[in-house]
């Protein structure tokens, strides 16, 4: 609700910036330990964490553009700036260029896709506070005791009572990093983190996008991120239906 949080030497610190950033730090400091549980390399988890933020970022600036066509031809520079992101384009584009780099270095993709996702759900509750702070991602108005009223300059509307789907979301994500980290104590095939991580996600975006009230584009009757959360619901299932046919712990690509 408040995005400058302080100013030190001139520079202001912004909720929104400052919460992503500790979300990567969480996300690598996550990674890292379950890599040394597995003996694998954690120079390699930060090379895939760089990856998979410049290629998020670039999915994200993607997909943020398809949603506001009309802005982008009007103004390419106000939406390609700092501000405009999709989160779904970023997951999307952080998983091709994790695949990307694994099938460059010949790494085994579901492997350490398993290994990263628990820790991109934490930094997605911690990214997702950084929108409460910040006032976007915001939701409906409501006259119920949950109601959060955000001050003026916040990107929300002032002084409405509107749901916290912000806090709604970063605590959805913070079940689903410990649901993930409960299952991987169990042996599945390599992907099963993936695969559940997917569904699992897809189907609480698909929720809580009927709370949201901030523009996020559509498609049909549906929002962007709903109609894209059918697609990645479908093809977590078909990977687990895949998965099924290996052996636990086989070799996968």
């Amino acid at each position: 609700m408040h995005n400058d949080l302080f100013t030190v030497f001139g520079l202001t610190v912004h909720g929104y910036g400052l919460m992503v950033g500790l979300g990567v730090v969480a996300a690598l400091l996550l990674s890292w330990r379950r890599a040394r549980e597995r003996s694998l390399s954690e120079d390699t988890v930060t090379a895939l964490v760089l990856t998979a933020l410049l290629s998020g970022f670039i999915g994200s600036k993607i997909l943020y553009s398809l949603t506001h066509l009309d802005a982008l031809l009007a103004d390419p520079l106000s939406v390609l700036g700092s501000e405009g992101w999709v989160v779904y384009g970023g997951l999307l584009g952080g998983i091709f260029g994790v695949w990307l780099y694994c099938r460059r270095k010949k790494l085994r993709f579901l492997q350490w896709g398993d290994l990263l996702l628990p820790g991109v759900a934490a930094a997605q509750c911690l990214g997702r506070i950084g929108c409460f702070l910040a006032g976007c991602c915001y939701g409906r108005p409501t006259q119920s005791w949950l109601g959060v009223v955000f001050p003026a300059g916040s990107f929300a509307p002032a002084g409405v009572p509107l749901l916290p789907t912000q806090l709604f979301s970063a605590a959805g994500n913070l079940a689903l990093c410990l649901i993930l980290l409960r299952a991987d104590k169990k042996d599945h095939p390599d992907g099963f983190i993936l695969a559940l991580y997917l569904l699992l996600y897809s189907v609480g975006r698909f929720a809580i996008e009927f709370l949201r009230d901030d523009y996020r584009g559509s498609v049909g009757a549906l929002s962007t991120s709903q109609f894209i959360a059918v697609f990645t619901a479908a093809a977590s299932l078909v990977l687990m239906a895949l998965l099924r046919k290996k052996p636990t712990n086989g070799e996968t690509p």
